[in-house]
């Protein structure tokens, strides 16, 4: 089974919701100067790109991400001239060395087959003393809605194990991704934990994301016969703690570096 990123209407409703509420508090962190060159790596529907243009005046925009559908949703979101889209890979950006005032990449190294190539590019294409930002999802422990969800479909189905994020994904543990970048060769590395609350008005809400087919979890979902999906959404109705008022309310945690070229 491959992970899906076909749809940019589904993601957001799985994982958009969450990730921009992650990016604001990141880009607040980050702390970029106005009238800069900014780069966008992994850039998916175009969360981070559109508080960046709208909160931090950047100069232009680069966005690149390698699913032609999430680009696609992303164009008709946002249509100001100063930001420019591309399908392309983390991994071979096809820029000029030291061009890039600030280099950002939200959510996206976990996918990435080599992190470490990928974050040697965004050192390659930022200017001498550029900001590089990068946060990814805590899979592993930190990201509750997945962990209910996996830790019920691994009790029912062992094989489940093999598609669950904090097992896939070791970059997604405490510490790694900052031992990462500074392995690469990132300066003034600095790394913080940045949380933000999951409340989901009610067990539809938080089930029906995961019958979007897009991202590792709704793709197994989508995977299973009728008789076991529904096995799954019972024993998650009885696992969630879900309140007095039918309401569930969780936190998200992702991990973030930031650093100078």
């Amino acid at each position: 089974m491959n992970d899906s990123w076909r749809s940019g209407i589904a993601y957001e409703m799985f994982m958009g919701r969450w990730s921009i509420l992650i990016a604001q508090k990141f880009l607040n962190w980050l702390a970029v100067p106005p009238a800069r060159s900014w780069l966008d790596v992994g850039c998916g529907t175009g969360s981070l790109s559109k508080l960046i243009l709208e909160r931090h005046q950047p100069k232009e925009i680069i966005s690149i991400d390698s699913s032609s559908d999430f680009i696609s949703h992303a164009q008709r979101s946002i249509t100001n001239p100063s930001v420019h889209f591309k399908v392309g890979l983390a991994q071979s950006l096809e820029l000029d060395s030291n061009s890039i005032g600030a280099v950002v990449s939200g959510l996206v190294l976990n996918f990435v087959p080599q992190p470490e190539v990928a974050i040697s590019e965004m050192l390659r294409v930022a200017e001498l003393g550029g900001n590089i930002g990068i946060f990814i999802w805590d899979y592993a422990d930190g990201m509750q809605m997945l962990r209910y969800f996996w830790d019920a479909a691994v009790e029912l189905d062992n094989k489940a194990s093999e598609f669950d994020e904090g097992i896939r994904f070791p970059l997604c543990q405490k510490g790694q991704l900052e031992s990462l970048v500074r392995k690469v060769g990132l300066k003034q590395v600095e790394a913080t934990p940045i949380e933000v609350k999951t409340v989901f008005q009610n067990f539809d809400d938080y089930w029906q994301p995961f019958l979007g087919n897009v991202g590792p979890a709704p793709s197994y979902t989508m995977s299973l016969n009728k008789k076991d999906r529904q096995e799954l959404e019972n024993k998650l109705r009885k696992s969630l703690p879900i309140e007095d008022n039918g309401s569930i309310s969780m936190t998200a945690r992702a991990w973030a570096v930031k650093g100078t070229a």
